[in-house]
């Protein structure tokens, strides 16, 4: 005879648990939720605050929160927030998930990808009971300012590619000045000069989407240029070319990445309370392998990212080196795409990546270096 299932105190159909109603649990994880809206919890720091015996039914509670678009959910590890939607159902528990036709072993359930301006593919992931790139889009219709936030590689720029083909972009750096926003003279060949609009304006009288990546290496004084544009008024003006008035036609959006950790980043409380979602964006291990990236090369890259997390290392390979790894595999072969992973670590980490290729390849690994001559 089979074992019976266990009850499950998180739904509404199992049986009642120690004489409590079905489905309290996720209502005393929805209600502690509620009560913190702007933190972030992990799986780990909720049993004890809600006085909870088991954290595997915490965490099947919170993913039905995240399944229904009530909660946000990342991972590495996992962390949870609530949504708006959360907070106005007040603990009712979602609707169930509709599920889509299976089309085959192959491929079943998968999110179709998106063609992104440059021709190449970004797969979705899910976001608050939708995908990330739907996500984008519905906050964008309700001018909804987003910053995405994680390591450089993690995909932030090829997300905000994906969901907005009108998108202009500004590329932050410590030497960003107005100008490169609004737009400036350039000189002609008769010798005379004309001043050329910047994307912002242009984002903004054609109604087009924003990005301001690496946002956080411009100076504060710099970014303040955004300010009118992204708050109630939605006019600048550009003093370099006679005060000219621009007011953002309707579709204007603007949309941040922020990269923490690297040097010369600062995140203001003035920029970071223009943004009312914040996004973080992790590396998608399960993407890497679908794209053709070893699983040891993916293995290495897990722990070494838990290492970055601990403080143990300043630098981990993202989605963007191990898609360089698949690349460099498929030209120079296997040994060389493994020896070029760790030469691209900085000289400060260089050992504790060479541990980790070397432990999950089980080879002896080296940075790719020139030899002899023949």
């Amino acid at each position: 005879m089979g074992s019976a299932t266990p009850p499950d105190p998180s739904d509404p159909t199992s049986p009642p648990v120690d004489g409590r109603r079905p489905g309290y649990l996720y209502r005393q994880v929805a209600a502690h939720l509620a009560a913190h809206p702007d933190q972030v919890f992990k799986v780990g720091e909720l049993p004890t605050a809600i006085a909870a015996r088991s954290t595997g039914a915490v965490f099947e509670a919170l993913k039905k929160m995240a399944a229904g678009g009530y909660a946000t959910h990342t991972t590495g590890p996992h962390r949870f927030q609530i949504t708006q939607a959360g907070i106005d159902a007040a603990g009712t528990l979602p609707p169930p998930a509709q599920r889509t036709p299976r089309q085959g072993r192959r491929g079943a359930g998968r999110r179709q990808p998106v063609t992104r301006p440059n021709g190449d593919l970004y797969f979705p992931r899910k976001l608050a009971g939708a995908t990330d790139v739907d996500v984008l889009r519905r906050l964008r219709e309700k001018r909804i300012p987003v910053l995405l936030y994680g390591p450089p590689g993690t995909g932030k720029t090829a997300l905000v590619e994906a969901a907005f083909p009108d998108l202009l972009t500004v590329a932050g750096t410590g030497d960003t000045v107005v100008e490169d926003f609004l737009g400036n003279f350039i000189p002609l060949p008769d010798g005379g000069f004309e001043f050329v609009y910047g994307p912002l304006v242009t984002a903004m009288r054609d109604g087009r989407a924003l990005l301001v990546d690496d946002a956080t290496l411009i100076p504060p004084k710099v970014l303040a240029v955004l300010y009118p544009a992204m708050d109630g008024r939605r006019v600048i003006t550009i003093p370099g070319y006679r005060n000219e008035r621009v007011d953002a036609a309707d579709g204007f959006y603007v949309i941040a990445g922020h990269n923490p950790g690297v040097h010369g980043a600062i995140l203001t409380e003035a920029l970071a309370s223009r943004f009312d979602v914040h996004i973080e964006v992790t590396t998608d291990w399960d993407l890497a392998r679908h794209l053709g990236v070893p699983s040891p090369a993916v293995a290495a890259a897990v722990a070494l990212n838990a290492d970055l997390a601990a403080g143990r290392v300043s630098w981990a390979p993202q989605l963007r080196e191990l898609l360089g790894f698949a690349r460099v595999r498929k030209t120079l072969g296997l040994p060389a795409a493994a020896a070029n992973l760790a030469g691209r670590a900085p000289e400060e980490d260089r050992e504790q990546v060479l541990a980790a290729l070397r432990q999950h390849f089980g080879t002896e690994i080296t940075p790719l270096t020139l030899g002899k001559q023949r």
